[in-house]
Order: C-alpha cells, then structure tokens, then sequence
C-alpha cells in the first residue's frame, strides 16, 4: 500500500512542470530541430519509438490533433528515440504522419527532459513553459485537450 501511494504520489511531482523547458536541438537526416525555434507556438512534445505498441496506439490522434489545430499556433513535435532509420522511414509512411516528427536515436533530447519509457508528452506553452506532462497513450482528440490547449 505505501508503494501504491508512493508511486501516486511521484504523478504530483513531475520534472519541469511550470518551469521552462529544456532547450534542445536533434538533427536527423532530414531535418533538423530546435525547440526554441518554436516559441511563440504552443507545443505537444512528444517522445515516442515505432517499438512501442503505446505509441503506435497514440500516433493517429497526435496527428488528427495537430490537422485540428492547424493555424492556430499550436504544434505538435514528435521524437523518435529509434535506433532504426529504416523502420523509423518506413512507419511515418505507413502510418500517414504528416507532423512535425525528427529521429533522435542517441536519445539526448528524451534524457532532457527525464523521459525513459514512452510515450510521454509534454505541454509548452507559448512562453516555453511547461504546462502538462502526460505519461503513456492518450486520446488527443478530447474536448478536455482542447478546452486547456484553446485556454493556454
């Protein structure tokens, strides 16, 4: 039982939360990506691998949030923690992902933020600070998402 309350309580303290993010640049094949280039934007920073059945789960909302939101400042930045190009390729086809997306296989970005199992996602508001941190899959597309995401 003390292990249980524990582990609830840890949910109440989380890394960086109302604090400014952790600024970070990954340049994969592509492309290449700073956070801080983003200020001004709200962003869905999320963490995910194309290993990870959570994230497989997660990925269409993601990208049905951010076509919902197009236009009004918010973007969503996922990184994948993939060690393989190939399947990291090959998933963004498959899977229709049109959203800002980098591969950061040395997981420098990840450790930032103190991210080690995924998905985790994180809210930054347009200031850089960060609002909401969300552990495992979720459904982005709620009206609870988007009521806090209209508001921020």
């Amino acid at each position: 039982m003390v292990l249980a309350l524990a582990g609830c309580n840890r949910a109440t303290h989380l890394p960086h939360l109302g604090s400014a993010a952790p600024d970070f640049v990954v340049q994969d094949s592509d492309r290449k990506v700073a956070l801080s280039d983003l200020r001004g934007q709200i962003v869905i920073l999320n963490f995910w691998a194309t290993w990870c059945p959570p994230c497989v789960q997660e990925m269409p909302s993601l990208v049905q949030l951010q076509r919902s939101f197009k236009g009004k400042g918010v973007t969503v930045l996922a990184v994948s923690v993939d060690a393989d190009e190939s399947a990291y390729r090959k998933f963004l086809i498959d899977h229709g992902v049109d959203l800002l997306t980098v591969r950061d296989e040395a997981q420098k970005s990840n450790s930032l933020y103190g991210t080690m199992r995924f998905p985790e996602t994180y809210i930054i508001d347009r200031q850089g600070i960060v609002r909401r941190k969300f552990i495992g899959a979720i459904d982005w597309n709620t009206p609870e998402i988007a009521d806090f995401l209209n508001k921020l």
